[in-house]
């Protein structure tokens, strides 16, 4: 039996684009994605599996065992509507996704985080994102590795102004992203589901915690 995958929030734009990779990439035999509703994409090597997000520690552990398991889940304040509501989206399902990985014996857990992330943060937003990060690497699990973009660029299917700048700003003004400023340089969704696909299938070791400007050289890694 090969590599199986599972994927959860593959509705967004991270997510959207592991499916398209992970299902094109010959290493895994299956890709499960786990999904409040059915997505519009059919392959032979795909299994949608429609669940309640609020019974994710009822999954089985036969479907971790041996997986890479990632974790693009997450939401913003405005659809959230509420504090309380943000925290289950971006802290407690993600927890409850680990303890099945490390429960049903999953090889790796490749979790976008957000770039700021600090357990200690004065913002709820970042503080929220470092206690996850904070209680994942707690956890002890087989392999973690956590990626903290800064502005992610991709087609939300909504005209944002200030996304449109940032990957003008972007494409027209590397050097502003110079040294230890690159972590604060706009990363394409696309981008970070292959280093994400990268830290899980090139066999190299990689970081922990990934930074914006550490992803482009591992999803260069993916393409040759």
């Amino acid at each position: 039996m090969g590599r199986r995958a599972v994927i959860a929030g593959a509705t967004g734009l991270v997510g959207g684009e592991l499916v398209k990779l992970l299902i094109g990439t010959k290493e895994y035999d299956n890709v499960t994605v786990l999904v409040r509703r059915r997505i519009n994409i059919a392959h032979p090597r795909l299994t949608q599996l429609v669940i309640d997000f609020e019974k994710l520690g009822e999954l089985s552990n036969e479907l971790f065992e041996g997986a890479d398991v990632y974790c693009a889940l997450g939401t913003t304040m405005k659809k959230a509507g509420s504090k309380p509501s943000f925290e289950r989206v971006d802290y407690h399902y993600p927890m409850e996704l680990a303890k099945l990985a490390k429960r049903g014996g999953a090889e790796r857990l490749m979790l976008v985080s957000s770039i700021g992330a600090n357990a200690n943060s004065i913002f709820f937003y970042t503080g929220v994102k470092g206690r996850l990060e904070r209680d994942l690497q707690a956890m002890s699990l087989r392999s973690l590795h956590l990626f903290r973009p800064s502005l992610i660029l991709g087609d939300r299917g909504e005209s944002r102004f200030g996304e449109r700048m940032a990957a003008r700003l972007s494409d027209w003004g590397s050097f502003l992203y110079a040294g230890p400023l690159g972590k604060y340089k706009p990363v394409r969704a696309e981008t970070i589901a292959q280093a994400m696909a990268s830290a899980a299938l090139a066999g190299r070791t990689f970081p922990t915690i990934v930074s914006s400007q550490e992803m482009e050289p591992m999803a260069a890694l993916l393409r040759k």
